[in-house]
């Protein structure tokens, strides 16, 4: 097998493998995947992205989970993909493709990127849920976690608000409610607090990665979930571990991000590393 060339790119330390396959799709394995994804024997990423081409838009950006399964969504990634073809293309803004739709990426102040994510789906069969259920109330519950807001950004998401987000064991819990019977398709867990300067402090347990150091469709379902909530008026800026992202949310429009990205380095992926030699 060829070597598969690749960027690595993170926003806010949420990271990606980025691998351009327009011309020649490296069609990787879940194995490889996996394999890839090793942070000490692979490269290491949250998400691998594989750039494709675009009938609808001006790329598809294809996405795949650490575990080696596919996601639909990421938004710190599409700010990556967004930033890469604007500069490919001299443009000041692109559509990005992916599994949920398309996405515009334009720049902002201070060489941020943001990215119009689409309307919120609130609705129980669009989360989706199991059954029939009020997502602004969820009867989703363990430990110290309950009552979530569920929303759909491309992604399933469920927002917990807490008194201290800081305080949660998201590493106990967030595994138990990504993997409850309510969710088919698992989902993406947030614990979110309000903090004393008006911005909300936000960690994510991202289904089918663990604690990341940010999530960007996750602080889309999350100012969507705290305006709902009535706990901010559609605009804030969301703390991360990583760092900080500005969102702002109409009801009944889209959910706008924005936030920095940030080139690491290019790279080469051997055939041995692509046919996955190793179990993960």
């Amino acid at each position: 097998m060829e070597h598969v060339t690749f960027k690595k790119m993170h926003g806010l330390g949420n990271d990606f493998v980025i691998i351009d396959g327009r011309t020649k799709n490296p069609n990787l394995t879940p194995q490889a995947l996996r394999a890839i994804g090793d942070r000490h024997r692979g490269v290491g990423y949250d998400q691998l992205v594989v750039l494709e081409p675009s009938a609808r838009g001006d790329i598809f950006m294809r996405i795949y989970n650490s575990d080696g399964t596919e996601a639909e969504a990421c938004g710190n990634a599409t700010r990556c993909v967004a930033h890469l073809m604007m500069a490919e293309l001299d443009k000041d803004a692109v559509i990005v493709e992916t599994v949920a739709g398309l996405l515009k990426g334009t720049t902002g102040p201070d060489n941020t990127i943001i990215i119009d994510m689409g309307a919120p789906k609130l609705h129980w069969a669009d989360i989706p849920l199991a059954r029939a259920e009020d997502t602004l109330n969820t009867p989703l519950q363990a430990g110290p976690l309950a009552n979530p807001v569920a929303v759909n950004m491309g992604n399933p998401h469920m927002v917990f608000f807490v008194d201290d987000a800081e305080a949660i064991d998201l590493d106990r819990w967030g595994p138990v409610l990504e993997h409850d019977p309510l969710l088919p398709q698992k989902a993406n867990i947030s614990v979110a607090s309000l903090t004393d300067t008006g911005d909300i402090r936000l960690r994510v347990w991202e289904r089918g990665v663990g604690i990341t150091l940010a999530c960007g469709s996750a602080a889309c379902a999350t100012i969507v979930a705290a305006t709902l909530r009535g706990l901010v008026t559609g605009q804030a800026r969301i703390l991360l571990n990583g760092g900080p992202l500005d969102l702002r949310w109409q009801e009944g429009g889209s959910v706008f991000m924005g936030g920095p990205i940030a080139y690491s380095y290019d790279g080469i992926l051997s055939p041995a590393l692509i046919e996955g030699p190793f179990n993960v």
